[in-house]
Protein backbone atom coordinates (compact mmCIF):
# COMPACT_ATOMS: atom_id res chain seq x y z
CA UNK A 1 0.00 0.00 0.00
CA UNK A 2 1.18 3.47 -1.05
CA UNK A 3 3.10 5.40 2.01
CA UNK A 4 1.32 8.39 3.16
CA UNK A 5 2.72 11.99 2.17
CA UNK A 6 4.84 13.82 4.20
CA UNK A 7 3.69 17.09 6.11
CA UNK A 8 3.69 18.60 9.12
CA UNK A 9 1.97 16.79 12.21
CA UNK A 10 -2.08 17.33 12.41
CA UNK A 11 -2.95 18.96 15.75
CA UNK A 12 -4.39 16.70 17.85
CA UNK A 13 -7.67 18.34 18.32
CA UNK A 14 -7.48 18.42 14.26
CA UNK A 15 -8.33 21.78 14.55
CA UNK A 16 -7.87 24.25 11.18
CA UNK A 17 -5.80 27.51 10.45
CA UNK A 18 -7.76 30.88 9.84
CA UNK A 19 -7.15 30.44 6.64
CA UNK A 20 -9.44 27.72 5.86
CA UNK A 21 -12.57 29.65 6.24
CA UNK A 22 -11.71 32.30 3.67
CA UNK A 23 -14.48 31.93 0.72
CA UNK A 24 -15.65 28.95 2.09
CA UNK A 25 -19.20 29.80 1.94
CA UNK A 26 -18.88 29.81 -1.96
CA UNK A 27 -17.27 26.57 -1.94
CA UNK A 28 -19.47 23.06 -1.94
CA UNK A 29 -19.15 20.55 0.88
CA UNK A 30 -18.82 17.00 0.31
CA UNK A 31 -17.80 13.59 2.63
CA UNK A 32 -16.02 10.73 1.82
CA UNK A 33 -16.58 7.76 4.12
CA UNK A 34 -13.39 5.38 3.83
CA UNK A 35 -14.32 1.43 4.63
CA UNK A 36 -10.66 -0.60 4.38
CA UNK A 37 -12.22 -4.30 4.48
CA UNK A 38 -11.81 -6.61 1.53
CA UNK A 39 -12.39 -10.08 1.61
CA UNK A 40 -9.22 -10.84 -0.29
CA UNK A 41 -6.91 -8.08 -1.57
CA UNK A 42 -6.34 -7.76 -5.28
CA UNK A 43 -3.29 -7.98 -6.64
CA UNK A 44 -2.68 -4.55 -9.00
CA UNK A 45 -4.30 -2.88 -5.45
CA UNK A 46 -2.19 -0.22 -3.84
CA UNK A 47 -5.44 1.37 -1.74
CA UNK A 48 -5.50 1.38 2.04
CA UNK A 49 -7.66 -2.11 2.45
CA UNK A 50 -7.34 -4.86 4.46
CA UNK A 51 -8.27 -8.18 4.98
CA UNK A 52 -9.42 -10.08 8.67
CA UNK A 53 -6.10 -11.66 8.84
CA UNK A 54 -4.37 -7.83 9.02
CA UNK A 55 -6.56 -6.04 11.16
CA UNK A 56 -4.67 -6.70 14.23
CA UNK A 57 -7.25 -5.85 16.79
CA UNK A 58 -9.44 -3.89 14.99
CA UNK A 59 -12.97 -4.69 14.51
CA UNK A 60 -15.43 -4.53 11.37
CA UNK A 61 -18.50 -4.74 13.79
CA UNK A 62 -17.24 -1.69 15.69
CA UNK A 63 -16.08 0.75 11.91
CA UNK A 64 -19.54 2.21 12.03
CA UNK A 65 -19.14 3.86 15.37
CA UNK A 66 -15.57 5.00 15.15
CA UNK A 67 -16.14 6.56 11.62
CA UNK A 68 -19.97 8.25 13.43
CA UNK A 69 -17.54 9.68 15.74
CA UNK A 70 -15.15 11.55 13.54
CA UNK A 71 -18.40 12.33 12.04
CA UNK A 72 -19.13 14.36 14.86
CA UNK A 73 -15.40 15.60 15.26
CA UNK A 74 -15.95 17.30 12.19
CA UNK A 75 -18.74 19.49 13.29
CA UNK A 76 -16.30 20.32 16.17
CA UNK A 77 -13.73 21.25 14.02
CA UNK A 78 -15.12 23.38 11.42
CA UNK A 79 -17.23 25.50 13.93
CA UNK A 80 -14.31 26.22 15.70
CA UNK A 81 -12.30 27.26 12.82
CA UNK A 82 -15.87 29.36 11.56
CA UNK A 83 -15.69 27.72 8.37
CA UNK A 84 -19.19 28.87 6.86
CA UNK A 85 -22.10 25.97 7.66
CA UNK A 86 -22.83 24.26 4.46
CA UNK A 87 -25.47 21.41 4.00
CA UNK A 88 -23.79 18.42 2.52
CA UNK A 89 -23.93 17.75 -1.55
CA UNK A 90 -22.00 14.48 -1.89
CA UNK A 91 -21.33 11.51 0.36
CA UNK A 92 -18.91 8.81 -1.48
CA UNK A 93 -18.35 5.65 0.23
CA UNK A 94 -15.66 4.45 -1.00
CA UNK A 95 -12.66 1.67 -0.46
CA UNK A 96 -12.02 -1.52 0.24
CA UNK A 97 -15.15 -2.61 -0.08
CA UNK A 98 -17.75 -0.91 1.66
CA UNK A 99 -20.57 -3.26 0.88
CA UNK A 100 -18.90 -5.96 3.48
CA UNK A 101 -20.25 -3.71 6.12
CA UNK A 102 -24.34 -4.83 7.07
CA UNK A 103 -26.23 -2.38 4.80
CA UNK A 104 -27.57 -0.76 8.34
CA UNK A 105 -24.36 0.20 9.30
CA UNK A 106 -23.60 2.28 6.13
CA UNK A 107 -27.07 3.51 6.74
CA UNK A 108 -26.10 4.39 10.27
CA UNK A 109 -22.85 6.20 9.20
CA UNK A 110 -24.97 8.05 6.27
CA UNK A 111 -27.41 9.56 8.77
CA UNK A 112 -24.39 11.14 11.12
CA UNK A 113 -23.73 12.91 8.29
CA UNK A 114 -27.28 14.21 7.48
CA UNK A 115 -28.02 14.58 11.31
CA UNK A 116 -24.61 16.54 11.77
CA UNK A 117 -24.35 18.72 8.48
CA UNK A 118 -27.82 18.46 6.76
CA UNK A 119 -27.78 17.61 3.16
CA UNK A 120 -28.55 19.89 -0.04
CA UNK A 121 -32.00 19.30 -1.96
CA UNK A 122 -30.94 16.22 -4.11
CA UNK A 123 -27.68 15.65 -2.64
CA UNK A 124 -25.83 12.50 -4.45
CA UNK A 125 -25.05 9.66 -2.01
CA UNK A 126 -22.98 6.64 -3.81
CA UNK A 127 -21.50 3.55 -2.63
CA UNK A 128 -18.74 1.77 -4.46
CA UNK A 129 -20.19 -1.92 -4.13
CA UNK A 130 -18.04 -5.60 -5.35
CA UNK A 131 -20.91 -7.04 -7.81
CA UNK A 132 -20.42 -10.61 -5.06
CA UNK A 133 -21.38 -8.33 -2.27
CA UNK A 134 -25.03 -7.55 -2.39
CA UNK A 135 -27.95 -8.53 -3.30
CA UNK A 136 -31.67 -7.13 -4.12
CA UNK A 137 -32.31 -7.26 -0.56
CA UNK A 138 -28.97 -5.18 0.80
CA UNK A 139 -29.35 -2.36 -2.07
CA UNK A 140 -33.05 -1.93 -1.44
CA UNK A 141 -31.71 -0.93 2.77
CA UNK A 142 -29.22 1.13 0.80
CA UNK A 143 -32.25 3.26 -1.22
CA UNK A 144 -34.33 3.26 1.77
CA UNK A 145 -31.79 5.11 3.77
CA UNK A 146 -31.82 7.83 0.85
CA UNK A 147 -28.40 6.36 -1.40
CA UNK A 148 -28.96 7.62 -4.64
CA UNK A 149 -26.33 5.91 -6.40
CA UNK A 150 -24.39 2.48 -6.86
CA UNK A 151 -20.99 1.56 -8.64
CA UNK A 152 -19.85 -1.67 -9.41
CA UNK A 153 -16.48 -2.94 -9.98
CA UNK A 154 -17.04 -4.63 -12.83
CA UNK A 155 -13.58 -4.17 -14.27
CA UNK A 156 -13.82 -7.41 -16.84
CA UNK A 157 -16.50 -9.16 -18.53
CA UNK A 158 -13.52 -11.75 -19.46
CA UNK A 159 -12.87 -14.93 -17.13
CA UNK A 160 -9.10 -14.75 -17.69
CA UNK A 161 -9.02 -10.93 -17.02
CA UNK A 162 -10.81 -11.01 -13.96
CA UNK A 163 -8.52 -13.77 -12.63
CA UNK A 164 -5.62 -11.63 -13.39
CA UNK A 165 -6.62 -8.97 -11.77
CA UNK A 166 -7.49 -11.53 -8.53
CA UNK A 167 -11.46 -10.54 -8.61
CA UNK A 168 -14.02 -12.85 -6.88
CA UNK A 169 -16.53 -12.43 -9.31
CA UNK A 170 -17.89 -13.91 -12.11
CA UNK A 171 -19.05 -12.03 -15.23
CA UNK A 172 -22.32 -13.41 -15.01
CA UNK A 173 -22.82 -11.98 -11.67
CA UNK A 174 -22.62 -7.73 -12.83
CA UNK A 175 -26.12 -7.84 -15.31
CA UNK A 176 -27.74 -9.02 -12.23
CA UNK A 177 -26.23 -6.41 -9.40
CA UNK A 178 -26.81 -3.92 -12.24
CA UNK A 179 -30.95 -4.84 -12.51
CA UNK A 180 -31.49 -5.84 -9.09
CA UNK A 181 -29.79 -1.97 -8.51
CA UNK A 182 -31.97 -0.09 -11.53
CA UNK A 183 -35.00 -1.80 -9.74
CA UNK A 184 -34.65 -0.28 -6.73
CA UNK A 185 -34.11 2.89 -7.85
CA UNK A 186 -30.78 3.84 -7.96
CA UNK A 187 -28.35 5.22 -10.19
CA UNK A 188 -25.64 2.46 -11.69
CA UNK A 189 -22.21 3.07 -12.70
CA UNK A 190 -19.72 0.54 -13.89
CA UNK A 191 -15.93 0.60 -13.15
CA UNK A 192 -13.51 -1.06 -15.88
CA UNK A 193 -9.94 -1.10 -16.27
CA UNK A 194 -7.90 -1.70 -18.89
CA UNK A 195 -4.61 -3.34 -20.10
CA UNK A 196 -4.14 -5.55 -18.06
CA UNK A 197 -1.33 -8.03 -18.23
CA UNK A 198 -1.89 -10.37 -21.39
CA UNK A 199 -5.72 -8.55 -22.05
CA UNK A 200 -5.88 -8.31 -25.46
CA UNK A 201 -8.03 -5.56 -27.76
CA UNK A 202 -10.78 -8.60 -28.51
CA UNK A 203 -11.15 -8.96 -24.79
CA UNK A 204 -11.27 -5.72 -23.77
CA UNK A 205 -13.93 -4.84 -26.89
CA UNK A 206 -15.95 -7.52 -25.07
CA UNK A 207 -16.33 -5.94 -21.83
CA UNK A 208 -17.16 -2.27 -23.32
CA UNK A 209 -20.01 -3.89 -25.03
CA UNK A 210 -21.09 -6.20 -22.30
CA UNK A 211 -20.97 -3.22 -19.70
CA UNK A 212 -22.76 -1.50 -22.46
CA UNK A 213 -25.58 -4.27 -22.44
CA UNK A 214 -26.24 -3.84 -19.08
CA UNK A 215 -27.80 0.10 -19.68
CA UNK A 216 -25.87 1.39 -16.70
CA UNK A 217 -25.84 5.56 -16.38
CA UNK A 218 -22.19 6.00 -16.11
CA UNK A 219 -18.94 4.10 -17.08
CA UNK A 220 -15.87 4.57 -15.67
CA UNK A 221 -12.64 3.32 -17.66
CA UNK A 222 -9.68 3.35 -16.11
CA UNK A 223 -6.40 2.33 -17.31
CA UNK A 224 -4.27 -0.30 -14.97
CA UNK A 225 -1.09 1.32 -13.65
CA UNK A 226 0.83 -1.56 -12.00
CA UNK A 227 2.05 0.59 -8.07
CA UNK A 228 5.06 -1.03 -6.95
CA UNK A 229 4.85 -3.16 -3.93
CA UNK A 230 1.65 -5.18 -5.21
CA UNK A 231 1.52 -8.47 -6.00
CA UNK A 232 1.13 -7.91 -9.46
CA UNK A 233 4.13 -5.92 -9.71
CA UNK A 234 6.22 -8.39 -8.20
CA UNK A 235 4.82 -11.58 -10.49
CA UNK A 236 5.83 -9.12 -13.74
CA UNK A 237 9.26 -8.35 -12.19
CA UNK A 238 9.62 -12.10 -11.59
CA UNK A 239 7.93 -12.67 -15.73
CA UNK A 240 5.10 -14.51 -13.82
CA UNK A 241 3.17 -11.68 -15.71
CA UNK A 242 4.03 -9.49 -18.97
CA UNK A 243 3.95 -5.99 -18.50
CA UNK A 244 1.44 -3.94 -19.99
CA UNK A 245 1.24 -2.55 -23.45
CA UNK A 246 1.05 1.60 -23.36
CA UNK A 247 0.60 1.52 -27.16
CA UNK A 248 -2.11 -0.90 -27.08
CA UNK A 249 -3.69 0.94 -23.86
CA UNK A 250 -4.20 4.00 -26.34
CA UNK A 251 -6.12 1.45 -28.87
CA UNK A 252 -8.42 0.32 -26.19
CA UNK A 253 -9.30 3.88 -24.55
CA UNK A 254 -9.97 4.90 -28.28
CA UNK A 255 -12.27 1.87 -28.68
CA UNK A 256 -14.27 3.03 -25.43
CA UNK A 257 -14.67 6.10 -25.75
CA UNK A 258 -15.91 5.18 -29.82
CA UNK A 259 -18.48 2.80 -28.26
CA UNK A 260 -19.51 4.66 -25.48
CA UNK A 261 -19.90 7.79 -27.34
CA UNK A 262 -21.77 5.46 -30.80
CA UNK A 263 -23.93 4.41 -27.33
CA UNK A 264 -25.18 7.95 -26.22
CA UNK A 265 -22.68 8.63 -23.51
CA UNK A 266 -20.76 11.57 -23.45
CA UNK A 267 -16.99 11.73 -21.83
CA UNK A 268 -16.91 14.36 -19.14
CA UNK A 269 -13.69 13.47 -17.60
CA UNK A 270 -10.49 11.43 -19.28
CA UNK A 271 -11.72 8.02 -17.94
CA UNK A 272 -15.47 8.77 -17.11
CA UNK A 273 -18.74 9.20 -19.42
CA UNK A 274 -22.15 9.20 -18.47
CA UNK A 275 -25.62 9.03 -20.00
CA UNK A 276 -26.45 12.60 -19.47
CA UNK A 277 -25.17 15.30 -17.15
CA UNK A 278 -27.71 14.62 -14.78
CA UNK A 279 -26.08 10.81 -14.33
CA UNK A 280 -22.30 12.53 -13.87
CA UNK A 281 -20.72 11.93 -10.55
CA UNK A 282 -20.93 15.06 -9.04
CA UNK A 283 -18.64 13.71 -6.36
CA UNK A 284 -15.75 12.97 -8.57
CA UNK A 285 -16.59 16.55 -10.36
CA UNK A 286 -16.45 18.37 -6.48
CA UNK A 287 -12.52 17.10 -6.56
CA UNK A 288 -11.59 18.59 -9.80
CA UNK A 289 -13.37 21.84 -9.14
CA UNK A 290 -11.04 22.11 -5.33
CA UNK A 291 -14.64 22.06 -3.31
CA UNK A 292 -14.32 21.46 0.10
CA UNK A 293 -14.40 17.36 1.26
CA UNK A 294 -13.94 15.88 5.02
CA UNK A 295 -12.29 12.56 4.63
CA UNK A 296 -13.81 9.55 7.11
CA UNK A 297 -11.98 6.84 7.74
CA UNK A 298 -8.42 5.32 8.35
CA UNK A 299 -6.03 6.53 5.56
CA UNK A 300 -8.71 9.01 4.43
CA UNK A 301 -7.46 12.56 2.89
CA UNK A 302 -9.20 15.63 3.61
CA UNK A 303 -9.27 19.09 2.16
CA UNK A 304 -10.84 22.23 3.56
CA UNK A 305 -9.80 25.74 1.85
CA UNK A 306 -6.55 24.82 1.11
CA UNK A 307 -5.67 23.23 4.07
CA UNK A 308 -4.88 19.11 3.38
CA UNK A 309 -4.86 16.86 5.74
CA UNK A 310 -4.44 12.78 5.97
CA UNK A 311 -5.74 9.73 8.48
CA UNK A 312 -3.55 7.35 10.45
CA UNK A 313 -3.36 4.27 7.79
CA UNK A 314 -4.32 1.51 10.23
CA UNK A 315 -7.84 0.75 11.16
CA UNK A 316 -6.55 -0.26 14.76
CA UNK A 317 -4.37 3.06 15.21
CA UNK A 318 -7.64 5.14 13.89
CA UNK A 319 -9.55 2.97 16.37
CA UNK A 320 -7.63 3.94 19.41
CA UNK A 321 -7.79 7.59 18.52
CA UNK A 322 -11.00 7.67 17.91
CA UNK A 323 -11.70 6.14 21.55
CA UNK A 324 -9.43 8.10 23.26
CA UNK A 325 -11.18 11.54 21.90
CA UNK A 326 -8.44 12.57 19.87
CA UNK A 327 -8.02 13.47 15.75
CA UNK A 328 -7.34 10.68 13.40
CA UNK A 329 -5.11 12.89 11.62
CA UNK A 330 -1.42 12.40 11.07
CA UNK A 331 0.07 15.06 8.71
CA UNK A 332 -1.02 17.86 6.94
CA UNK A 333 -0.20 21.14 4.68
CA UNK A 334 -1.07 24.50 4.11
CA UNK A 335 -1.42 24.25 -0.09
CA UNK A 336 0.19 27.95 -1.19
CA UNK A 337 -1.37 29.76 -3.93
CA UNK A 338 1.51 28.55 -6.49
CA UNK A 339 0.52 24.67 -5.45
CA UNK A 340 -3.64 25.53 -5.50
CA UNK A 341 -3.32 26.45 -9.52
CA UNK A 342 -1.32 24.08 -10.52
CA UNK A 343 -3.62 21.31 -9.04
CA UNK A 344 -6.57 23.12 -10.15
CA UNK A 345 -4.74 22.88 -13.83
CA UNK A 346 -3.93 19.54 -13.44
CA UNK A 347 -7.65 18.47 -12.20
CA UNK A 348 -9.79 20.78 -14.48
CA UNK A 349 -8.16 20.09 -18.02
CA UNK A 350 -8.91 16.27 -17.52
CA UNK A 351 -12.69 17.73 -17.92
CA UNK A 352 -15.19 17.85 -20.93
CA UNK A 353 -15.56 22.00 -19.79
CA UNK A 354 -11.81 22.64 -19.65
CA UNK A 355 -10.02 25.66 -18.48
CA UNK A 356 -11.00 29.36 -19.33
CA UNK A 357 -7.50 30.28 -21.15
CA UNK A 358 -7.67 33.62 -19.65
CA UNK A 359 -6.99 32.24 -16.13
CA UNK A 360 -3.26 31.21 -17.38
CA UNK A 361 -0.45 32.62 -16.72
CA UNK A 362 1.34 34.15 -19.65
CA UNK A 363 4.02 31.18 -20.09
CA UNK A 364 0.88 28.90 -20.35
CA UNK A 365 -0.99 30.88 -22.76
CA UNK A 366 2.34 30.73 -24.74
CA UNK A 367 1.77 27.34 -25.45
CA UNK A 368 -1.44 27.46 -26.44
CA UNK A 369 -0.65 27.58 -30.32
CA UNK A 370 1.69 24.42 -30.00
CA UNK A 371 -0.69 22.58 -28.55
CA UNK A 372 -3.14 23.02 -30.78
CA UNK A 373 -0.55 22.34 -33.52
CA UNK A 374 0.46 18.83 -31.83
CA UNK A 375 -3.71 17.77 -32.14
CA UNK A 376 -3.70 17.84 -27.84
CA UNK A 377 -6.19 20.47 -27.45
CA UNK A 378 -9.10 21.74 -29.40
CA UNK A 379 -8.46 24.95 -31.82
CA UNK A 380 -12.44 26.15 -32.40
CA UNK A 381 -12.46 25.77 -28.42
CA UNK A 382 -9.38 27.88 -27.66
CA UNK A 383 -10.70 30.68 -30.49
CA UNK A 384 -13.95 30.72 -27.60
CA UNK A 385 -11.39 31.12 -25.06
CA UNK A 386 -11.41 27.41 -23.44
CA UNK A 387 -8.45 24.98 -23.16
CA UNK A 388 -10.41 21.26 -24.44
CA UNK A 389 -8.60 18.22 -25.01
CA UNK A 390 -9.22 16.27 -27.98
CA UNK A 391 -9.14 12.54 -28.03
CA UNK A 392 -5.34 12.50 -28.73
CA UNK A 393 -4.70 15.21 -25.66
CA UNK A 394 -7.16 13.01 -23.47
CA UNK A 395 -4.47 10.48 -24.21
CA UNK A 396 -1.16 12.44 -23.36
CA UNK A 397 -3.16 14.70 -20.57
CA UNK A 398 -0.08 14.23 -18.68
CA UNK A 399 2.21 16.12 -21.35
CA UNK A 400 -0.27 18.50 -22.15
CA UNK A 401 -0.36 20.00 -18.52
CA UNK A 402 3.58 19.60 -18.16
CA UNK A 403 3.26 22.19 -20.81
CA UNK A 404 0.61 24.19 -19.13
CA UNK A 405 2.73 24.38 -15.53
CA UNK A 406 6.03 24.20 -16.80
Amino acid sequence: MGALPLGDPAPTDGSLPASARIGSEDRPFSFYLHVPFCRVRCGYCDFNTYTSTELRGAKQVDYADEAIAEVALSKRVLDAAQVAVRPVDTVFFGGGTPTLLPADDLARMLHAVRDTHGFTPNAEITTEANPDSVDEVYLQTLKDAGFTRVSFGMQSAVPETLATLDRSHTPERVPLVVEWAKRVGLQVSVDLIYGSPGETLEQWQRSVDAALSYGPDHISAYSLIVEPGTKMHRQIRSGELPEPDEDLQADMYEYADQALSAAGFSWYEVSNWSVSPETRSRHNLAYWRGADWWGIGPGAHSHVGGVRWWNVKHPAAYAQRMAEGISPGLGREVLDDETREMERILLESRTAEGIAISGLDADARHEIPRLIADGLIEGPAALRGRLQLTLRGRLLADAVVRALVG
